[in-house]
């Protein structure tokens, strides 16, 4: 009797983890869906933009916040496009100085990668600053404060369509206040259903931290 009991258990235990496997099957499935198939991800990015207006075109300082870097101090993805925006705005526009927020822990600063290529395609060097500490966008915002604080003027602040929402809130809790300008990032990986899943995993990554500023109070 006691054999059959037990026999009894393990049947639907096995019955319970099989139709758990199944439902998380399902639901991985109806996820890669609704990721591939649906504008979820572009709709997502554009909502944490708030808007993909065209940039301002003049100001006192331009904050480009540095974002990826490589364990050899080339910048990564996030910041390479941060810094080719970084020109764009740069070249149409009428600012007095630039100011580059971004430290790395293991070597080169990312804002020092960051500069260099601005120098590179012509901005310049003179006008460039680097803050070469933070590593976080809180600490972006509270390293950069002393250094805004030289320039009374339109603090205009260049960052990812997904980060900007953060990073702006951020800014103003460390009594900055900007004109933001988040351009298209993650919205332009949603254009191909490959870059679409890489941009989904971001816009995740960030809501998680954003949650996380939120309960800390640092936004």
């Amino acid at each position: 009797m006691h054999d059959s009991a037990s026999a009894l258990v393990r049947r639907l235990r096995g019955r319970t983890l099989l139709e758990a496997v199944k439902r998380a099957c399902t639901g991985i499935g109806l996820l890669f869906l609704l990721v591939t198939l649906t504008p979820l991800t572009r709709w997502w990015a554009a909502a944490m933009a708030g808007s993909f207006a065209n940039p301002p075109t003049d100001g006192e300082v331009l904050v480009i916040l540095g974002g990826s870097a490589l364990g050899d101090g080339t910048i990564g993805g996030s910041s390479y496009w941060r810094a080719v925006y970084g020109v764009r705005i740069w070249r149409t526009g009428h600012y007095r100085h630039v100011l580059v927020c971004g430290g790395n822990s293991d070597g080169v600063a990312v804002s020092a990668a960051i500069r260099d290529y601005l120098v590179s395609q012509g901005v310049p060097a003179d006008t460039i600053l680097t803050e070469e500490q933070s590593l976080t966008t809180r600490e972006n915002a509270l390293f950069a404060r002393p250094i805004l604080a030289q320039f009374p003027g339109k603090k205009v602040l260049l960052t990812s369509d997904y980060h900007v929402y953060r990073a702006q809130r951020a800014f103003s809790r460390a009594g900055i206040q900007t004109t933001a300008f988040a351009f298209p990032d993650v919205y332009k990986l949603s254009l191909s259903w490959i870059g679409r899943w890489v941009g989904f995993l971001e816009l995740c990554s960030e809501t998680g931290k954003i949650a996380y500023y939120k309960a800390r109070a640092w936004i």
